[in-house]
């Protein structure tokens, strides 16, 4: 499966732990990658600056469903389940 371009999801509904340029700390879940270009592309997409847990998702059915909201369901529901310090 490709990712579908704009949805975004994987940079918005789950946290992610390690440095990210611009967010030193990572970012939490729900909160937008700074990275993210106001139509919701990876502006460090293929850059060595790239987070490996970013260049290391791979998109598929499971995760990212038929559309960019079920995608945003299914991550959000995800963290929950394996994230304690997910909030809502």
């Amino acid at each position: 499966m490709e990712c579908r371009t704009g949805c975004a999801a994987c940079c918005i509904a789950i946290s992610i732990s390690s440095p990210i340029p611009g967010m030193k700390s990572g970012k939490p879940a729900g909160v937008r990658c700074v990275q993210l270009t106001e139509d919701n592309r990876c502006s460090i997409f293929g850059h060595p600056d790239r987070p490996d847990v970013c260049s290391g998702l791979q998109a598929s059915f499971d995760m990212c469903g038929s559309t960019d909201q079920e995608a945003f369901r299914i991550l959000s529901w995800l963290e929950q389940e394996t994230n304690p310090n997910a909030h809502n």
